[in-house]
């Protein structure tokens, strides 16, 4: 029993058990940045007198730098190393953090949206890098259930996120110079302990990472498709593609469908606080109670990725992946319609139904693509641009016709996702 405890984390006799928490430790920094982040929409308009398509744009910033950072994070990582690229990522994060800190007296909404690019940069480094490394912390044969533990510090961490935010709604004051004051602290606080972490880092002696480490990494071994080339049938599971990576018709539209969920997802994560909180809205609850509620819809979300993934067992992951969507696409328009708590609960079952979407789609788009599969992987992650762009235009929606009108703005995302899952994913020959 004991023997088959420290395999996981055990390689030629050196026990990597201490680098794999300090690894763990990076999925959750990112998960506390993001929960924390996504509830910051509110407060913003109450305290700066946003609109909400102007607050959405926490969420451009946020995803804007994933996109215009994950080329030059690997490529930096390419020329110094995956170890110096976790530090370097771990430095921006926390220059973001003390920078949104610093500059938090003098109330400007476009100096902390640069914080936010700057800690995007970071955090977009970071998740370039923490993937690989579970793969490499232990033996080969133990590295898809390294990556799912690891992982799971990620979805714990969104769901205490919001709580950390519980502080800055704490602060109602609206005189000159104090309207953001209760953002100093946690930043200051997120800034040091992930300055901490990198220094952490420094000491810390990790293994290279290599070309099939990466490809572990990003969706299991790839075969180079020599030893499958005599087969022909799609519907095998051993068969490779031979088309570059932009023909394959199942890529494509996997890239699309991801993108479509990122964008959807990030509308609907940003402005549950304001369903819950906005006038028009029966029940309508405090803005200082806020945080809870979307700590709430992650830990749903959590249970749902953890139960998806047990039920996926029985189920074939693209039939699970259209019966959620198809869910999403029903329960959207009762959100919209205004049943009160009906609503409310409707809107908490779309978190759930959310889970499993971002995991099944990678699969589903980079299946069978061999040799390309690390480079499609890279644009499935840089898909996570459509966060950025959704949130103003459903902010926008918001704000002229109502936020519960808002919530139709993704049920059209949701319906590609729905066809992916139907169709779209096939292999063509």
């Amino acid at each position: 029993m004991e023997q088959s405890k420290s395999s996981l984390f055990v390689k030629d006799g050196i026990n990597y058990t201490g680098p794999f928490i300090a690894i763990c430790a990076l999925f959750f920094l990112w998960g506390i940045a993001h929960g924390m982040l996504d509830t910051l929409d509110k407060n913003f308009q109450e305290m700066l007198h946003l609109k909400k398509w102007q607050s959405s744009f926490i969420q451009f910033s946020l995803y804007g730098a994933y996109f215009g950072m994950a080329i030059p994070a690997g490529l930096f990582m390419k020329k110094y190393g995956y170890k110096k690229g976790i530090i370097f990522g771990l430095i921006l994060f926390a220059a973001g953090a003390l920078l949104a800190a610093g500059t938090a007296p003098l109330e400007s909404f476009i100096l902390f949206l640069i914080c936010l690019l700057v800690i995007g940069a970071g955090l977009a480094t970071l998740e370039t890098a923490a993937n690989p490394y579970t793969t490499k912390l232990g033996p080969p044969e133990t590295g898809e259930r390294r990556i799912n533990f690891s992982q799971s510090f990620n979805g714990l961490a969104w769901v205490i996120g919001p709580l950390i935010a519980l502080y800055v709604y704490g602060n109602q004051s609206h005189v000159e110079g104090e309207k953001m004051i209760s953002i100093i602290l946690p930043f200051a606080i997120i800034g040091l302990v992930v300055l901490g972490v990198a220094f952490l880092f420094m000491r810390l002696k990790l293994p290279e990472i290599t070309e099939e480490d990466e490809e572990v990494a990003h969706g299991g071994a790839i075969s180079s498709g020599e030893e499958y080339e005599s087969i022909t049938d799609v519907n095998d599971p051993r068969y490779i593609s031979k088309k570059p990576l932009w023909q394959n018709r199942h890529f494509k539209m996997g890239f699309i469908a991801q993108a479509c969920y990122v964008a959807a997802q990030t509308g609907v994560f940003s402005f549950l606080i304001n369903f819950v909180t906005d006038h028009d809205m029966h029940p309508r609850f405090d803005v200082k109670y806020a945080p809870y509620f979307l700590s709430l819809g992650f830990l749903l979300f959590m249970i749902g990725r953890i139960s998806g993934s047990a039920l996926m067992k029985y189920f074939k992951p693209a039939r699970m992946l259209a019966l959620y969507a198809l869910m999403i696409c029903i329960l959207l328009p009762v959100v919209a319609i205004e049943f009160g708590w009906v609503s409310l609960i409707a809107l908490y079952a779309v978190f759930f139904f959310m889970s499993l979407m971002f995991p099944t789609i990678f699969a589903l788009a980079i299946k069978s693509l061999g040799k390309n599969t690390k480079e499609g992987s890279s644009y499935l992650v840089m898909a996570v641009a459509g966060g950025a762009i959704f949130p103003p235009l459903m902010g926008l929606v918001a704000d002229t016709y109502g936020m519960r009108i808002g919530f139709l703005v993704p049920i059209p995302l949701f319906a590609f996702i729905l066809y992916y899952a139907v169709n779209g994913y096939h292999v063509k020959a």
